[in-house]
């Protein structure tokens, strides 16, 4: 070893060195006692000129630059990884991943603002501690609809080859394990349906077997549950228990970390650490600082405006321009409004009995939702048994009812929410002259669709704006029927122009094929429902959006 040019790494102590040759690699790191060996710096002479051996040609001294940077791999850089990613990091994305190495165990909740880069910067921190040797193992738990994305920004761009572990593939997987080998044994690098893998029937051997680095997507969803909703709880039991282990890497990501319930977030930051789940409810004030400070060192939060100019960096996020246009209902269609609002009240105050009144009032919302989407919407939920009719009790009807009424964010809604919720409350032979009623209402609905429909005339002449100042717009409804009745107007109105529905009666496979077909169209339109505001990259293709439905949760425009 004497004689050879050595790297001193940072976690040299006092007398004792420890070292690694400078072109060795980690397998190479020793120590040595300062009082038994001579250390002197090393000489590194430039080159020179006039010698025409020490000089290269151009195509050498490429050469030599890209061997430099491999070496980089293993060198005392402070990324080690950076050789081995095919991504360039803004400067601000590199805060995680600086506040990560200053911590023996990663426990950080990132909840930087859409379109920042969370998936980089998690990424990030998970190869250096990979090219460090710190982990081998790297489980990503997100929703199924965004499992195929993290597969693909892993390999893309961190040259991480992760297996996709999801109800569809789990078999396959599982056929060529060994005898007592789990999956998660076999393969290093997994991304996980946080849905599948929350059942009974497998979070303990996940918990078992799970890697010791776990990266958890829309964190959110696994906040602890304020009204007992027993997806959730499934899943905040799971993060819970990965927590458990002090020696487990941790990285929460989420763009909603508090939704407006304190207990939520504090459950989010009691996965970091136990103790956050005592810190004070105000948090400000001097006598506060020291709980700010211990938390700022494993919560970063930031808005495109706090780094669109970062470190004398300008970074070029595209101007998002708004406007609200308004309509007037068509006579008609205001009839109808007036008839079924009055039918709503009368259906609610006349119902006897909790279960059947809360039945009642969640079939009354979705009437005047459906109405307000459109009348194809309206008249299938006239026609539709509504799902809370099939429950036993109050709270059976309000959890079907806030799942298929209400535009949630935080349960498992990733398929299924675009379906019509169903109007009609009554038992099976029940009130005949109510279902007489909902009936000619339909029939009444019918009836507006088209000329008398005031939104899809403004919308149609919304889109054809669009289209004339070249945009390649979406359009969001909230119902299957909506998004099919939208779509075919516009393709009768527009037809230079190629339109294409996507919703909820497409496998999610199909629903990819099919928008990637359409983004070969130079002028395309793409109506859609909000299966498709996750999961796909649609701004490729498209860079305008008309919300002609309005989410009753902000977060949902957001998210389109």
């Amino acid at each position: 070893a004497r004689g050879r040019e050595w790297v001193i790494l940072p976690e040299s102590e006092g007398d004792l060195l420890v070292l690694r040759p400078l072109r060795g690699t980690e397998d190479e790191v020793t120590g040595i006692l300062q009082t038994l060996e001579k250390i002197e710096s090393a000489q590194f002479a430039p080159p020179d000129p006039s010698d025409p051996r020490q000089i290269g040609d151009y195509r050498s001294a490429r050469l030599l630059r890209d061997a430099v940077r491999l070496g980089f791999r293993s060198s005392a850089g402070p990324f080690r990884s950076f050789a081995a990613i095919a991504v360039e990091p803004r400067p601000y994305q590199l805060v995680p991943l600086l506040m990560a190495l200053r911590m023996d165990t990663v426990r950080m909740l990132i909840a930087d603002d859409v379109g920042i880069g969370k998936t980089i910067e998690a990424g990030l921190i998970a190869k250096e501690l990979l090219a460090r040797g710190e982990v081998e193992r790297l489980a990503v738990l997100c929703p199924p609809a965004l499992a195929e994305q993290w597969q693909g920004e892993l390999s893309d761009k961190f040259h991480i080859d992760a297996e996709l572990v999801l109800s569809q593939t789990v078999s396959r997987l599982e056929r060529h394990c060994g005898p007592n080998e789990s999956l998660f044994d076999r393969h290093p690098f997994v991304v996980v349906s946080t849905d599948f893998i929350k059942s009974p029937r497998h979070v303990e051997e996940f918990k078992r077997a799970c890697p010791e680095m776990v990266i958890v997507d829309e964190a959110h969803t696994c906040a602890t549950a304020t009204d007992g909703r027993s997806a959730q709880i499934q899943r905040h039991r799971l993060v819970a228990g990965l927590a458990v282990d002090p020696k487990r890497h941790l990285i929460l990501v989420t763009a909603t970390p508090h939704s407006g319930k304190e207990d939520a977030f504090r459950s989010l930051l009691g996965f970091l650490d136990k103790d956050f789940l005592q810190l004070p409810m105000e948090l400000g004030g001097d006598h506060n600082k020291p709980h700010r400070q211990r938390l700022a060192r494993h919560f970063v939060q930031r808005r495109r405006g706090d780094i669109k100019a970062y470190l004398d960096e300008e970074t070029p996020f595209p101007d998002r321009e708004e406007a609200e246009d308004t309509y007037k209902l068509s006579p008609e269609y205001k009839k109808l409004f007036d008839r079924v609002l009055r039918y709503a009240r009368e259906t609610v105050q006349d119902a006897a009995g909790d279960h059947h009144r809360r039945v009642r009032w969640w079939s009354a919302l979705a009437l005047l939702r459906s109405l307000a989407s459109s009348p194809a919407a309206a008249a299938a939920t006239m026609r539709t048994r509504a799902a809370a009719a099939d429950t036993d009790t109050p709270e059976e009807a309000d959890e079907i009812g806030r799942r298929t009424v209400l535009d949630l964010m935080d349960a498992d809604l990733s398929e299924g929410t675009d379906l019509i919720p169903g109007g009609d409350a009554e038992e099976e032979g029940g009130d005949v002259p109510i279902r007489r009623r909902l009936l000619d209402m339909a029939r009444e609905a019918d009836a507006l669709r088209g000329a008398k429909d005031a939104k899809l005339k403004k919308a149609t002449a919304l889109v054809k704006e669009l289209l004339g100042d070249g945009y390649h717009p979406i359009v969001f409804c909230r119902f299957i029927d909506t998004a099919e009745y939208v779509a075919e107007a516009l393709r009768k109105a527009l037809p230079d122009t190629e339109v294409a529905a996507v919703a909820g009666t497409l496998p999610p496979d199909e629903r990819e094929t099919r928008v990637a077909a359409l983004a070969e169209h130079p002028k395309r339109v793409l109506v859609c429902t909000d299966c498709l505001s996750e999961g796909i990259n649609l701004q490729e293709h498209f860079d305008a959006v008309l919300h002609y439905d309005l989410s009753w949760n902000p977060t949902r425009h957001e998210q389109r």
